[in-house]
């Protein structure tokens, strides 16, 4: 039987390109080779890369042929997926972007083991990282490899000019993501995953449409390899990080008499202005070490050196003759928290010019705090402070193990292994952000926050990276907001609040400086989150009940922080401050991200309706 006037067809155009980087036109292709009497896969061909996967779906063995596929003319018999070779399948999904692959493998349990592959990400990361010759390490290495490739990126935002956007700089095809990162005074530095320290300088930059301006992080070179790690001095004004010290193992000739060389670690100094070494110090082949910060002044830089074995130790130079061309010995010895506590074995440690924080590898803190008014201000007494024993570790009494700190000037975030955060120190702008203005000798719980995933200390003002139930970030902020730091917040805050900052999908850590904030980007599949469930009998507001008791009124305050805030709104003299005050409350309340930012604008509303309402001392009325 011939088709009628209506399935008549005329020559045949040619297809279109569609978005999904060549990959429908070689799915579309190879469907079509297989299937040359379906009239559906003609419609299909050259369509886009949801196109392709629709189509690919719907013969996937575990999902059946689809419903009424049979009964329309000329649609012809589905084929099975399983009849493509799997090679073809792995090399078609693997033009596919890294989200659309993901995406491919949630939608049946075949493509789920097909996009799973490591053929299939081997690929993916030869596309992404050309120059990249070892896939790195781990159970999944080139999956690993090329998330970690397609999720890195170092984004900025300036805190004053007209542009007040997110952006980004620029990424080497030779990082093999971003481990962390450091700004210096002029440009920044970034540490990948094989070891590679890259310098990020900024520069004037031609725009399109041919003005001169000045960007940040536009250029980069490889300032070195092998690194471990790299420090710089710890002050938050990046105007004093004039040097970068950078841990790194190097390969040294052997003894006389002996054959081959000796890998042995060292401490390069190079100039953050222009990348030079000047400096160099190695150590015995046999010490072997995975941290280092600084602490102290210029003319008694003590350099902190963690080995693999948890132990410290430590080494003073003077920064100010770095420069001179000259040799001389330096002793490097144990320090004070391993040589008192030789049980303890430090897991990381952190540092600003005065003070020093050890974590150890059971979770518990010892500070090093070197001058009488940082002490004052984080332990609100002199009593314990031995201006002749600064070295003597101070050990913090905390109900959990803590994962990971921030140090700021003269406060201090702790993180637990139940994702509680606990703010310690000077609290002049609100920077603890516990929602007032009284300093704390001793961690103090932040109720309504929980589970960050990176916390920043600064001189006033501390940050939080925070992630919500659909995996969307948000940036926290409290303290001071002159200059700008707090964007959104220009008064500051005393509790945590909502910055107006886009985040980055995959951002992991973040910094402050006195121009700009930065976010980091990388996402690492084998760092899963460390966090645990709190039990039921330790959550605040919910003892276990005695026997006999009647069940509580008021477990968690609720009642009498309600009145505590509005005590706090009545209090204020105007209408704009109480507008203020409320905002403020709101972040404090323990509300979902979606309600916080419905009060915020609902708040902001009422606030501009309002107008000049709330000049004067307010009515009775009001």
């Amino acid at each position: 039987m011939g088709e009628g006037p209506g399935r008549q067809r005329g020559p045949r155009g040619p297809p279109s390109s569609g978005t999904g980087h060549g990959v429908g036109k070689a799915a579309g292709t190879g469907t079509r080779e297989l299937s040359t009497g379906g009239q559906g896969a003609r419609r299909d061909e050259g369509r886009s890369r949801a196109g392709v996967v629709r189509m690919v779906k719907r013969s996937c063995p575990s999902c059946g042929p689809e419903p009424g596929g049979e009964e329309k003319k000329g649609r012809g018999n589905p084929i099975s997926v399983q009849l493509f070779p799997p090679e073809l399948v792995e090399h078609i999904i693997s033009f596919l972007p890294v989200r659309d692959v993901v995406a491919l493998g949630q939608t049946c349990h075949y493509f789920r083991e097909v996009c799973d592959t490591e053929g299939v990400w081997r690929r993916i990361c030869r596309r992404l990282s050309p120059r990249l010759r070892e896939q790195g390490s781990g159970v999944r290495p080139w999956k690993r490899a090329a998330i970690l490739n397609y999720t890195k990126g170092l984004y900025f935002q300036a805190f004053g000019g007209r542009r007040r956007c997110l952006s980004k700089s620029v990424a080497p095809l030779l990082a093999h993501g971003y481990r962390r990162f450091l700004p210096t005074k002029d440009h920044v530095f970034i540490l990948d995953y094989v070891g590679t320290l890259f310098f990020f300088k900024n520069a004037l930059v031609s725009s399109t449409l041919g003005q001169i301006q000045w960007k940040r992080a536009c250029r980069y070179v490889v300032l070195c390899r092998g690194a471990k790690d790299f420090a710089s001095d710890p002050r938050c004004d990046t105007v004093y990080r004039k040097y970068l010290y950078v841990l790194a193992t190097r390969e040294q000739l052997g003894v006389a008499g002996a054959t081959g060389s000796r890998a042995c670690d060292c401490v390069e100094v190079y100039l953050q202005s222009s990348g030079q070494r000047v400096f160099k110090m190695t150590f015995h082949h046999s010490m072997s070490f995975k941290q280092i910060v600084l602490v102290g002044q210029e003319t008694q830089r003590a350099l902190l050196l963690l080995t693999e074995e948890g132990k410290i130790y430590s080494l003073v130079v003077n920064e100010t003759q770095l420069d001179q061309p000259r040799s001389y010995t330096v002793q490097l010895a144990l320090r004070k928290v391993s040589h008192c506590l030789p049980h303890l074995r430090v897991a990381c440690m952190a540092s600003n010019q005065s003070s020093t924080v050890y974590i150890t590898d059971q979770g518990g803190v010892y500070f090093e705090v070197h001058t009488p008014g940082v002490y004052r201000d984080l332990f609100g007494t002199l009593q314990a402070f031995d201006p002749l024993d600064q070295q003597m570790p101070l050990a913090l009494s905390l109900p959990a193990k803590i994962l990971f700190c921030a140090l700021g000037y003269n406060h201090l975030g702790l993180v637990d292994e139940f994702g509680r955060i606990f703010m310690q120190g000077n609290n002049r702008y609100g920077q603890l952000g516990t929602g007032d203005k009284m300093d704390r000798g001793e961690p103090t719980q932040v109720h309504y926050l929980q589970r960050p995933i990176a916390l920043w200390c600064g001189l006033n003002h501390s940050l939080v990276l925070s992630q919500g139930l659909d995996f969307s970030k948000e940036l926290l902020g409290c303290g001071c907001g002159a200059g700008g730091r707090l964007p959104g917040w220009p008064k500051g805050s005393a509790s945590f609040v909502k910055l107006h900052v886009k985040v980055p999908l995959c951002a992991c850590s973040l910094c402050s400086t006195r121009e700009c904030l930065y976010m980091l980007s990388s996402h690492d599949i084998e760092h899963h989150p460390a966090y645990r469930d709190l039990p039921a009998s330790r959550v605040v507001g919910n003892p276990e009940p005695s026997p006999g008791a009647g069940a509580p009124q008021d477990p968690g305050g609720t009642a009498q922080a309600c009145e505590e805030y509005l005590s706090q709104i009545h209090s204020c003299p105007t209408l704009q401050d109480r507008m203020e005050k409320m905002k403020e409350i709101v972040g404090w309340m323990p509300l979902m991200a979606a309600q916080k930012d419905f009060f915020w604008e609902a708040l902001d509303m009422l606030q501009t309706a309002a107008g000049g309402v709330g000049e004067g001392p307010p009515t009775p009325d009001s």
